[in-house]
């Protein structure tokens, strides 16, 4: 269990289940949004099989999601501070009817 502060000085206690605490291992995000939110579908695609399906989905207000936008840059920022440059490494271009379209 987890504890933090919020702006209002209200303790918020955060409960992680051992199965969630497991995580999903993904290699590919796909986002979409719409006026009134951003959906991120986390995938796991392997070499050499056709086919992926979506591990989870993560479903955010836009303001959520910019508070994560910054929240992840400022640790990638310390990540790379403590262990030097992520390495961004070209890519195969992703067929454009792979996986789930964005509507809402």
């Amino acid at each position: 269990m987890a504890e933090n502060n919020n702006k209002s000085g209200q303790q918020i206690n955060i409960e992680l289940d051992a199965d969630i605490a497991q995580g999903i291992y993904s290699n590919l995000a796909i986002i979409n949004h719409s006026a009134s939110e951003f959906v991120v579908d986390f995938v796991s695609i392997m070499p050499g099989v056709p086919k992926s399906k979506v591990k989870s989905r993560i479903i955010l207000t836009p303001q959520h999601a910019k508070r994560l936008l910054k929240a992840l840059a400022d640790n990638v920022n310390r990540f790379e501070k403590a262990h030097g440059e992520i390495k961004d490494f070209e890519q195969p271009p992703i067929p454009m009817n792979f996986g789930p379209t964005g509507e809402a």
